[in-house]
């Protein structure tokens, strides 16, 4: 099938109870890992890219397997840009071929975050893209992006003035989450979800949920998120695979690179595997 429609997804799971996973892969081999997964589950997933990930193995690579992946998917594929302050890399992704760009405004003021929002919303939608938006920062780095400091914060009827304003499409509000691993305990923020909700239809979108309990996700879920990103959980399971074999490799002393692709593979599927039984998503197509 081809690449499916992100917010088609989102309401979708809006609807059901459950969340749609968003997978920031990192390559080829965690592109593949992440699609074998959602279809091991019977269930939606969407492929995320960083900036970073985008200008290093390029637009046009990254776009044609995505596709390869989707129209040979037995499941909905959908490929979105993760936090994104540039502005032409927007544009590269609308033109890509990406289903969905999230539009990271949180480090301009209000005014500046309004407006460009606004035109952001203007492209993509004449594409027929989706747009997720973040005018109020979540706390911590992730690819080079963010800031480990709260600067921008609004109110939720702010938030979704804005978003109407705009026309945003996926909102990521402050959760009490943050990128990366946690150095304490977060105060989540089930209620500002449920506040949107109950005063939008609007889906919600969880950043930072690595390190949450599987009853922090339900709760986040029954709140009303509809999609929650994947990026830490991922990068750790690829790292460790990579580590443990390279470990072995040096202790026996058989150095095969494809025998480790095998391995990285097999923790990434389980780890999202287990990431899409605790969203509720599995079994869902």
């Amino acid at each position: 099938m081809p690449v499916a429609n992100t917010l088609e997804l989102v309401r979708a799971a809006q609807a059901g109870g459950y969340a749609i996973p968003a997978v920031n892969i990192v390559d080829e081999l965690s592109m593949r890992a992440v699609v074998e997964a959602a279809e091991e589950a019977r269930s939606a997933i969407i492929l995320q890219t960083s900036v970073k990930t985008v200008k290093a193995s390029g637009a046009e690579p990254l776009s044609f397997l995505a596709s390869h992946l989707a129209d040979r998917s037995s499941v909905p594929v959908a490929l979105h840009l993760d936090h994104c302050p540039d502005r032409a890399v927007i544009t590269t992704a609308i033109e890509g071929g990406w289903s969905s760009v999230l539009f990271d405004a949180s480090d301009r003021p209000l005014d500046a975050a309004r407006a460009e929002t606004a035109e952001v919303c203007a492209e993509a939608h004449a594409a027929g893209v989706t747009v997720e938006s973040e005018i109020e920062n979540i706390v911590g780095v992730e690819d080079g992006v963010g800031s480990d400091e709260l600067t921008h914060s609004y109110s939720v009827p702010t938030l979704l003035e804005v978003a109407q304003e705009t026309g945003t499409d996926l909102l990521a509000p402050q959760l009490g989450t943050a990128h990366g691993l946690y150095k304490a305990d977060p105060v989540l923020r089930f209620d500002r979800v449920r506040e949107i909700r109950a005063l939008s239809d609007i889906p919600v979108v969880l950043h930072g949920g690595t390190g949450l309990s599987p009853a922090d996700f339900g709760e986040f879920i029954a709140a009303g998120v509809g999609k929650i990103n994947i990026s830490t959980a991922l990068k750790l399971a690829y790292m460790k695979a990579c580590k443990a074999h390279l470990e072995e490799a040096e202790r026996v002393g058989k150095w095969e690179p494809v025998k480790m692709f095998d391995q990285v593979k097999l923790a990434l599927v389980t780890e999202i595997g287990a990431h899409i039984a605790l969203f509720g998503s599995g079994g869902k197509i």
